[in-house]
């Protein structure tokens, strides 16, 4: 009998919800699914309840390609919603439309005009697009990168960053008077600069500025009122995400004065309210997970959460303290039956957190996968895997491993890699195999390591010491030579190249002392498929699954198959072991 999930049946598993809004009593998000062919603006009535369903585009897919991995792909305009078209970036519906050799995204809609941000190679623009005659106005202009135009009455905030850094390493509110159909006045410098990271702004009822900033370490929720800036609510935690995406929403202004906002300890997310007079009260939801799009329904917070037994789902949370919510769009799940599910355990190793998964049947110790996760400047996602799933059923235990350099940890470990690339994470990762099997958990000599796009180059340099743990690494849509990189990579990553990588980069194919798998799509603009071409002519003992009309990310029968390929080269290191 075939273990569940199937590698179909987890490729059919990828719904995804995203940018989740809320206008006049309506719920949107974007929806992504394989059933829906692509990904769509979708909305629900909150009351009295409606069938969720489709509102744009009536064909195609909405997604926006700012930045290389996006931003806002939509807006609600009193005439109906504006998007961003997945396959030429342009806007179209709602009254708005955009015909330039730009990619839009960022939209944030208002009654009179769309405010968006474009990019080009020269650099990035924010844009007004009147809803009157469709025409665009350009209110500032960067060789940097711009994101979140926030307008209300007589004021416009966004965010702007220099091409030389990252958004969360340098980034910087602004404000000015505006007004429809007019041009920015001065600027005013509210936060952020060289060694700030500032974003998120959101305007309240009262003209005062809310924002996110790591000032002290830690992304914290500020207030920017009369020329001051304070402190909201200081904790040692991470109240925001990394800003890969431009447009998130980490917090939520509510009636009464009082804020909904996101906690991150580690891997562990949570919710909780900021009360009008300070006191920081946590909701009690069944997630670990909550994505950086939160939307307030009155006093209520809708959010994207998920659990290790949960897959992501849309829900509205009670603020009212009776920790009360309701589940409006439930996740998919190919195995019902949650007895079958292998859930972590969080356990510290040297100075990172591990996600540790056993087997579904464990049977002392087991075959290991350690996963480095693809940012670097990301983290372990503590929720339902359906990937994960698909190898504890069959034997198999899974390490997620939080190497430096992730986030939810604070600036200084977010800033752990800088220059390190290949050698610190990589030491993480031993570290955690090693541990593993000393404990018993693991089985010397059936140890693997796997990662995706940034965690593909950790893989193959862990597989470039000759006395290290790993039997074999797989490597998906990997970066292989972070130098040339810093020129090949989008726009937007390339400071992110330059900051991580160092003099030894480059991995040749006389690095390699074990065999590799490399899987690669033809189409990927993130990590072009080149480099790993030329790693894969070199080496005896690798092979490359060449995807072909891929890109970056892997859905559908691409992940399928990689999958299937990953398992298959496991079991030959095992089948060879055994004899």
């Amino acid at each position: 009998m075939t273990p569940t999930p199937t590698a179909e049946q987890v490729a059919e598993a990828g719904t995804s919800y995203d940018w989740l809004t809320e206008a006049g009593g309506v719920l949107y998000w974007v929806e992504s699914s394989p059933r829906l062919g692509g990904a769509a603006v979708m909305g629900w009535q909150v009351a009295p309840h409606s069938e969720v369903r489709r509102l744009a585009p009536p064909a195609g897919s909405v997604g926006s390609g700012l930045h290389a991995y996006g931003g806002m792909p939509y807006a609600v305009l009193p005439s109906g919603t504006a998007v961003v078209d997945g396959s030429t970036g342009q806007i179209s519906g709602g009254a708005a439309r955009t015909d330039s050799g730009h990619v839009y995204g960022d939209l944030a809609g208002g009654a009179e005009e769309l405010l968006c941000v474009r990019e080009d190679d020269l650099g990035d623009e924010l844009v007004a697009v009147d809803l009157a005659t469709a025409g665009s106005r350009v209110l500032r202009s960067s060789d940097g990168f711009f994101a979140s135009p926030r307008a209300r009455t007589g004021r416009l905030a966004w965010v702007r960053w220099d091409r030389d850094v990252m958004p969360w390493d340098s980034c910087e509110v602004w404000a000015a008077d505006y007004r429809p159909g007019g041009q920015l006045g001065e600027p005013v410098h509210v936060a952020g600069g060289r060694g700030e990271s500032a974003f998120q702004p959101v305007w309240a009822e009262d003209g005062s500025l809310y924002f996110m900033s790591d000032r002290t370490g830690w992304w914290n929720l500020y207030r920017w009122h009369g020329g001051r800036v304070q402190a909201v609510a200081a904790m040692a935690a991470e109240c925001a995400a990394a800003p890969w995406e431009s447009g998130y929403a980490n917090y939520v202004l509510l009636p009464g004065g009082r804020i909904g906002m996101t906690v991150q300890h580690g891997p562990r997310h949570g919710l909780v309210v900021v009360e009008l007079g300070g006191e920081v009260r946590p909701v009690e939801l069944p997630y670990t997970f909550i994505k950086p799009f939160l939307a307030a329904v009155g006093d209520r917070i809708a959010l994207i959460g998920a659990s290790p037994t949960r897959s992501q789902e849309i829900a509205l949370a009670a603020t009212d303290g009776s920790n009360r919510f309701e589940v409006i769009r439930p996740g998919t799940r190919p195995i019902d039956d949650e007895q079958l599910l292998s859930v972590p355990e969080v356990m510290r190793v040297g100075e990172v957190t591990v996600l540790f998964y056993p087997p579904a049947q464990p049977d002392g110790p087991s075959p290991l996968i350690v996963r480095a996760h693809s940012g670097p400047t990301y983290g372990v996602d503590y929720r339902l895997d359906w990937e994960v799933q698909f190898f504890t059923a069959r034997g198999f235990a899974v390490a997620d491993v939080d190497y430096r350099g992730s986030t939810g940890y604070g600036r200084a470990f977010r800033k752990a890699l800088d220059g390190r690339w290949g050698t610190v994470d990589v030491e993480d990762c031993r570290n955690t195999a090693l541990h593993l099997i000393a404990t018993g958990r693991a089985r010397k000599g059936a140890v693997f390591i796997s990662g995706a796009s940034a965690g593909g180059y950790t893989a193959l340099r862990a597989v470039s010491e000759p006395d290290g743990p790993f039997s074999l690494a797989v490597a998906r849509s990997a970066i292989v030579d972070p130098s040339r990189w810093t020129r090949t990579a989008p726009r937007f990553q390339r400071p992110h190249a330059a900051a991580l990588t160092h003099s030894r980069a480059k991995i040749l194919p006389q690095d390699i002392k074990r065999p590799v798998l490399l899987v690669h799509g033809d189409r990927d603009e993130v990590a072009p498929i080149d480099d790993v071409t030329e790693l894969a002519g070199g080496l005896p003992d690798g092979r490359l699954l060449r995807l072909d009309g891929v890109g970056h990310y892997l859905s559908g029968a691409a992940l399928a198959a990689a999958l299937e390929a990953e398992l298959d080269a496991y079991r030959a290191v095992l089948k060879d072991s055994a004899g």
